[in-house]
């Protein structure tokens, strides 16, 4: 387990990706990490359009970063929020099988963590409701996350390369619904209105849930405890390798900084 201090958004994605090259050369074993973004940053899911579906303008003046995840999904602000990661061999027995038998089992990791915080969630049942698709994740619970009283609180991604699972995933400890349909393109101000409150409606936080704003060092214990549990595993905490370390600074200032990756069609 790695606790990373708050990172912008294109080393944060970096590190994500240095971390799966070396558990896949067997330099690293499998890795959880928990993270902060500093300053706020939208990811793109790896097939979005960024010029279709983010206002480049309006993240520029709100000093919001833009970067492009390995993983697929839609459009993520974060921004006073907790993110972990978790990287592991595809066949790892636990979190073996399909994409939704592995996040199911990560599931029960972050259900087992927001308990220990007061905070009694629910497996979605999968369904996605499509009157208002928007760019925008957390508009609707999908398999295996974790929802509030029918409300989305937990949206993870995953993706599969060099024989290794990488999935990650954030759960808001404050509302940034403003900050995010600011940033966002739609063909008229109705419409964004409309997906604006759809989403509203679909989504919460730690802090609507709790009243309060529980910060980082006491969700990076609960989930400690969460994962260890909820997997049968030991957390050891650990530093970054060397090599990882290498990687994704090569990695950060080469691809995720690039408008060659951030832009790609």
């Amino acid at each position: 387990m790695v606790v990373s201090e708050p990172l912008p958004g294109a080393m944060n994605m970096a590190l994500d990706e240095a971390v799966m090259l070396a558990v896949s050369h067997g330099l690293a074993p499998p890795t959880i990490r928990f993270y902060q973004w500093w300053p706020a940053a939208v990811t793109l899911g790896y097939f979005q359009s960024l010029n279709k579906e983010i206002d480049r303008q309006a993240c520029q003046d709100a000093g919001i970063d833009i970067v492009r995840r390995l993983t697929g999904g839609r459009a993520v602000l974060h921004h006073q929020e907790f993110t972990y990661s978790l990287v592991t061999p595809e066949g790892h027995p636990k979190v073996a099988g399909s994409v939704l038998q592995s996040y199911l089992s990560i599931s029960h990791g972050l259900l087992n963590g927001l308990t220990r915080i007061g905070v009694k969630a629910d497996l979605s049942a999968g369904t996605r409701a499509q009157e208002h698709n928007s760019a925008a994740c957390f508009d609707a619970p999908s398999w295996y996350e974790l929802a509030v009283e029918r409300k989305k609180l937990s949206g993870s991604a995953q993706s599969r390369r060099h024989g290794c699972l990488l999935q990650h995933g954030s759960i808001p400890v404050q509302n940034n619904t403003d900050s995010l349909f600011s940033i966002l393109r739609f063909p008229n101000e109705e419409i964004r209105a409309k997906a604006k409150a759809f989403f509203t409606a679909k989504a919460t936080s730690l802090e609507d849930i709790l009243g309060y704003r529980p910060d980082f060092a006491k969700l990076s214990e609960v989930f400690t405890q969460g994962f260890s549990a909820g997997l049968g595993i030991t957390l050891d905490e650990q530093r970054f390798l060397p090599e990882e370390i290498a990687w994704a600074t090569d990695l950060c200032y080469n691809k995720y900084y690039t408008n060659e990756w951030n832009a790609r069609k």
